[in-house]
């Protein structure tokens, strides 16, 4: 049955509109927190350490999520200042606070004098985990979405009817790509828990998670609408429609609205390659194996 979109706002206390997109948010940054304790005790790692790291990754995770988005949509956000502050209204890019938090991270463990590496690998599967939580908040503003549908197509997924309904954007329906990267990410916490039990070389939590989650990224913004673009060089642009070839036999790439080649997967793409060079000296360090157990 087709019902209206959820209002995005949950709430009102007074004049405040408490919106959904930062309820959503903040129980990310709970749930991850509580894994990352869990995860913390599992090691006997100081939890205090996690409760000051959360101080300052918190904020500057937000602030380099919405400075990444509002540096690449400069054009409307100078026409517009004020909207610059107006998170509720979605614009967080997540490779912005991805900065933001390893920043905070790498800054707080040399003020600490820890391996940040190891911080890095203690908070991956809960950063993941709050990624898969705050895709959510998309859902609600009814934003980060893919290209049109077929109702059937939705129906077809065994969807619940929530989800249909709040696809259904003034009378076109949608790919609910946020559901599919938050399914994705569910799946990647599990897969860093488990392969994390088998106490790896330190670092390599981290950089599989980069990669897991960059690859999932990389194949679901290519259905969407709303990608942050550039204009590059068309040997580039034929690069990243070449490497998104596997998924052509079942969807379409959604409809760029500007530009030939979609920031975020190319964003991916070079996290993907590092990832892979610094897993590779770790492993062939004269170091190895470096493991949870160091300093």
């Amino acid at each position: 049955m087709l019902i209206g979109a959820i209002d995005p706002v949950a709430f009102h206390l007074g004049f405040l509109k408490v919106h959904w997109y930062g309820i959503i948010l903040g129980s990310a940054a709970v749930f991850g927190l509580i894994l990352a304790l869990i995860e913390a005790r599992r090691i006997n790692f100081d939890s205090e350490i996690l409760m000051d790291l959360l101080l300052y990754a918190v904020p500057l995770a937000i602030i380099g999520a919405r400075a990444y988005y509002v540096l690449f949509q400069w054009k409307y956000y100078a026409a517009n200042p004020i909207e610059i502050i107006a998170i509720w209204h979605g614009g967080l890019a997540i490779h912005g606070a991805l900065i933001g938090s390893i920043l905070a991270g790498f800054i707080f463990a040399k003020s600490k004098g820890i391996s940040f590496l190891k911080l890095a690998d203690l908070a991956a599967p809960s950063i993941l985990l709050g990624q898969a939580i705050g895709r959510w908040g998309n859902f609600m503003n009814q934003e980060a979405h893919g290209g049109p549908v077929d109702l059937a197509f939705l129906q077809n997924m065994h969807l619940p009817a929530f989800i249909v309904n709040q696809m259904n954007i003034v009378g076109i329906y949608y790919h609910p790509t946020f559901l599919y990267e938050s399914i994705w990410n569910i799946i990647g916490v599990i897969i860093l828990l488990w392969f994390r039990r088998g106490n790896p070389v330190k670092g390599l939590v981290f950089f599989n998670y980069l990669i897991w989650y960059s690859i999932g990224r990389f194949f679901i913004e290519g259905l969407r609408t709303d990608s942050l673009a550039f204009d590059g060089p068309q040997w580039l642009a034929s690069l990243m429609d070449i490497l998104w070839l596997p998924m052509k036999p079942f969807f379409e790439p959604g409809a760029m609205a500007y530009g030939n080649v979609r920031i975020a997967q190319l964003i991916g793409l070079v996290i993907i390659l590092l990832s892979l060079f610094f897993i590779w000296r770790r492993k062939t360090s004269m170091y190895y194996p470096s493991r949870y157990l160091d300093n």
